[in-house]
């Protein structure tokens, strides 16, 4: 079986290729920078070394300087649900640390995916 420690890693590498679709990635016009503030996963059943695994993602809910993305891990089908996990994200500014508004042009890049 898989450590379950890897099913964030799962996550992260489903949540890196939706920003990449949605064009958001280091070194952009409008920086955004995002500390993880809340990771949550709920386990379902195991994955197996070597298997390969679906993940759905989608954007739940935008606050003002957080954004919610739920990530589903599945098996071979859809109904082979194996995680469910929430990690909530909050923008910050990198001078002073400090949460800041989610810039407009991210949330319709994040929209446009929908």
């Amino acid at each position: 079986m898989v450590f379950n420690a890897r099913y964030l890693d799962y996550a992260d590498l489903v949540l890196t290729e939706q920003w990449r679709a949605a064009g958001i990635h280091a070194g952009q016009a409008e920086p955004f920078e995002c500390h993880v503030v809340k990771a949550l996963v709920d386990y379902r059943k195991p994955i197996r070394i070597d298997e390969e695994i679906d993940g759905l993602i989608r954007v739940a809910e935008f606050g003002t300087t957080s954004m919610t993305s739920l990530i589903a891990l599945h098996g071979a089908g859809a109904d082979d649900l194996r995680a469910s996990i929430e990690i909530v994200h909050v923008h910050v500014d990198l001078a002073t640390g400090q949460p800041c508004p989610i810039p407009r042009t991210i949330r319709d890049a994040f929209a446009a995916l929908a």
